[in-house]
């Protein structure tokens, strides 16, 4: 059972397909990543579906596709862990045979009625009182299984002598430091279920010595795990791996990340318009620092990246910060990568939505409105008022309509004005411009007005920026229309 020392560091993020791939997971696998990409190690994936009733396809390939969009590929070929089941049976079976585990017969019933009701669904925790462990080794020795139908489970036997007890008890783990545990908290724990699939713990060390994983880093929820698991690799002369347990994601709270804080898939991310890049950057950095640096590429991320530098308390998610981040990356990106993001990403192919517009029309409206946008959805929102003809509710042409009589006449004056076909905005500009200084209105007093009558809103990137890209008639036919609506209020 002796596993090879490797040298090299070799890392591995391990997700179960129950479910969707979080953000808190994300980070962890950065976090793998990074290390391994800064030390010139490996970086492995193993998907861990032995939950047969919970797992299922399409979270597998789920999980693949948000590890992909975020460009995290691994080194070697996927582990199945599921596939690994013989191997799995085979090793705890020596391990019945060297004396470290023993088969446990007892029935549910039977451990109700001598330990008492289970109530691990939130209360008291029932330890195992290693009947089945007496009878096997002392003088009532049990049937074999090959002689008997009774269904069992395979227990790991805890180390018995005092010297024995502080054995995986006490841990240096790189982001924490000493960590301890008492021998009481934990009972003969099941490594081999009644159905022969392995339990977590079990599975975990048999499969990252088979990696021969160097380093296991996670989220500290699996803190409590890792002295069962480190007596699981001395029990089995495995190498025991260096231990780095994450601090969790916690919300503004100070609790447990909840789905109202922001703990939804990525593929959630995805789809609401945030880049990859962006929201790698800003999970990496919650919870690692590096100076004041805040943006970093990933050969910079690479560089910089060490588990020294993760803190040991909980990091506070912020959805305002990761607005800014991807509202940084998304400045930072050109017209063309934005529109190959909004098809790719949220499905969206700018040619097709707005046929009526020229590749370099899209393009220029892209670049205008991205100065004042978090996400691609946003770009497509700031896009879509310009592209489609405005709605207007009753409640705001009547709200306007009170200043109506002081620019009815330079909006009148507005719709008159002939231009040469497309001209650029500082035709426009000079033309309106000179408009209003005949009829004595500021920009100031015309500009909300105008952004209504053009797009239905009063929150827009400049006004003769609107106007060059929606185009001068389809602006007269607009501003007309909104004339007609808002004498309707009178």
């Amino acid at each position: 059972m002796e596993s090879k020392k490797i040298e090299t560091v070799r890392v591995r993020f391990a997700p179960s397909p129950t479910g969707h791939l979080h953000i808190g997971s994300l980070r962890s696998a950065l976090f793998n990543w990074l290390f391994a990409r800064h030390t010139g190690g490996q970086f492995l994936l193993r998907i861990e579906d032995t939950d047969l009733e919970r797992s299922k396809d399409e979270y597998t390939s789920g999980l693949l596709d948000s590890l992909a969009w975020c460009g995290l590929s691994a080194d070697e070929p996927i582990m199945i862990q599921s596939s690994r089941k013989d191997e799995h049976q085979k090793i705890a079976d020596q391990m019945v045979a060297a004396g470290t585990a023993y088969r446990c017969y007892c029935t549910a019933q039977e451990l109700d009625e001598r330990l008492g009701k289970s109530s691990q669904a939130g209360g008291e925790y029932r330890k195992y009182d290693q009947h089945c462990c007496k009878s096997q080794h002392g003088t009532n020795q049990i049937t074999s299984v090959k002689d008997t139908e009774k269904p069992y489970v395979i227990r790991f036997r805890i180390p018995q002598t005092t010297q024995e007890q502080q054995i995986g008890l006490i841990f240096n783990d790189s982001i924490r430091g000493p960590v301890h545990f008492n021998a009481d908290q934990f009972d003969d724990f099941v490594i081999i279920r009644s159905d022969g699939m392995p339990t977590y713990n079990f599975a975990v060390v048999v499969d990252d010595a088979y990696m021969n994983i160097t380093h296991v880093v996670r989220g500290e929820d699996h803190l409590i795990n890792t002295p069962k698991q480190i007596w699981l690799y001395q029990a089995l002369g495995y190498q025991v791996p260096q231990f780095a347990h994450i601090p969790l994601i916690l919300g503004p709270s100070g609790q447990k990340l909840s789905k109202r804080d922001g703990a939804v898939s990525v593929g959630d991310y995805q789809a609401k318009g945030y880049l990859a890049q962006a929201l790698c950057n800003y999970l990496v950095r919650l919870g690692w620092s590096h100076g004041d640096q805040e943006i970093f590429t990933p050969e910079e991320l690479i560089a910089s990246f060490s588990l020294d530098a993760v803190g040991k308390k909980g990091a506070i998610f912020d959805i305002e910060k990761l607005n800014w981040v991807n509202s940084v990356y998304i400045k930072a990106s050109s017209a063309e990568t934005i529109i190959d993001l909004c098809n790719t990403d949220i499905g969206i192919e700018c040619s097709k939505r707005y046929p009526l517009w020229t590749a370099s029309r899209i393009a220029k409206a892209i670049t205008l409105v991205k100065e004042r946008c978090n996400t691609l959805l946003q770009i497509v929102e700031e896009i879509d008022s310009l592209y489609n003809k405005p709605h207007y509710t009753r409640e705001q042409l009547c709200a306007l309509q009170q200043d109506y009589s002081l620019q009815a006449l330079c909006v009148q004056k507005i719709i008159a004005l002939e231009f040469d076909q497309e001209e650029n905005k500082e035709v426009y500009q000079k033309a309106i411009k000179a408009v209003m200084v005949e009829c004595t209105i500021t920009m100031r007093t015309l500009a909300p007005l105008m952004r209504y009558a053009l797009l239905a809103k009063t929150d827009s990137i400049g006004i003769f920026d609107c106007i060059e890209i929606i185009g001068w008639q389809e602006c007269r036919s607009r501003l007309t229309l909104f004339i007609e609506e808002i004498i309707t209020c009178q």
